[in-house]
């Protein structure tokens, strides 16, 4: 089988098995929301609507009929990427996305780019000087970053850099007058703020980006760290590593070239695994930080007992976790030919 043959027919394989996976995720997501007692539309709204205001309601979104004809209802609507209509405020799940979907789409990239360009290093570093003074304060580092909570982090950053230092903001995506003054084209603030050429409301989204995504991104550069000490360490003790120094090559390239290369692609593969734990971060962070994105509207709807605004929300994270998995999968399978078989 040739090398391009291969790698289609492993990606048509791991497409393949996206559908039962999607299946599984989207049962699991709308049989937790029918635990609860009642309906959706009682549970939101009971006590402030009379009983057949509710019960016009539940006809209007089709919680009288069977429940198996809900599911399927609901399965069909997932399929077209369309997720209902919350009961609150009556805004459709798209229409969510769009609006709020940017600010938590600029604060996971920035967190895990925090991630990766201070984790790999530090787990270089790290794994490079095994168990020396540098590799103990790494190593405890990373495990402060992966246990402390994002809320506590946070909490804790806006004390120390925003109240009692005043260097950076404490909260909000922006300033007022750079949102005010910021003209709407692809719904991602710091993107709309390039395209009409506005530096200084660049700059100013920037400052208040500084401590939301290093919370965030803290969590994540703990398992990397750890993940790049762990595989540099075993790289460095490999015959090949042996053999390079052997030849003659220098220990910094057989670090860089050799040892550190190599332990690259479990993180890429791992990196994957991490979007749901920047997604899960995201709604505490952006909660601790005022900052707009989907995971505010998520503790929004929960607060408010709208199962369809959660319902929805949930289902679009799954869907998102679910399409980064195929496209790690595919990129560790171009960096490593070995997983398609």
């Amino acid at each position: 089988m040739s090398r391009a043959g291969s790698l289609r027919g492993y990606v048509l394989v791991r497409i393949a098995l996206m559908i039962p996976m999607v299946w599984v995720l989207l049962t699991v997501v709308f049989l937790m929301m029918r635990v609860a007692p009642g309906s959706p539309v009682s549970a939101t709204l009971g006590g402030k609507l009379s009983p057949a205001e509710i019960a016009e309601r539940e006809a209007a979104l089709g919680f009288d009929r069977p429940l198996i004809v809900q599911y399927l209802d609901y399965l069909w609507d997932a399929v077209r990427f369309q997720f209902g209509t919350t009961v609150t405020d009556g805004q459709t799940i798209g229409s969510l996305i769009v609006e709020n979907g940017g600010a938590t789409l600029t604060l996971t990239v920035a967190a895990l780019l925090v991630a990766i360009v201070f984790g790999l290093p530090l787990g270089l570093i790290a794994g490079r000087y095994r168990e020396t003074i540098p590799d103990a304060f790494i190593r405890v580092f990373a495990i402060l970053g992966y246990a402390a909570p994002p809320f506590f982090v946070g909490l804790l950053a806006q004390l120390l850099f925003a109240k009692n230092l005043d260097w950076l903001p404490a909260s909000k995506m922006a300033s007022p007058i750079t949102q005010a003054t910021a003209e709407v084209h692809t719904h991602i603030l710091i993107i709309d703020l390039a395209i009409d050429g506005n530096w200084d409301g660049v700059w100013d989204v920037i400052l208040h980006l500084i401590l939301p995504a290093t919370t965030l991104g803290l969590l994540v550069m703990g398992v990397f760290i750890r993940l790049v000490r762990v595989n540099v360490g075993q790289a460095l003790g490999g015959d090949y590593v042996e053999a390079a120094r052997a030849r003659g090559v220098g220990e910094r390239r057989v670090v860089s070239r050799h040892a550190f290369r190599n332990a690259l692609v479990p993180v890429v593969t791992v990196m994957g695994l991490q979007a749901a734990l920047l997604l899960g971060g995201a709604v505490l962070t952006e909660q601790t930080f005022s900052w707009p994105g989907l995971g505010t509207r998520l503790l929004q709807y929960l607060n408010s007992r709208d199962y369809i605004g959660v319902q929805g929300l949930i289902t679009f994270f799954a869907l998102i976790v679910v399409f980064i998995s195929l496209i790690i999968d595919i990129v560790n399978a171009l960096i490593d030919p070995r997983v398609r078989y």
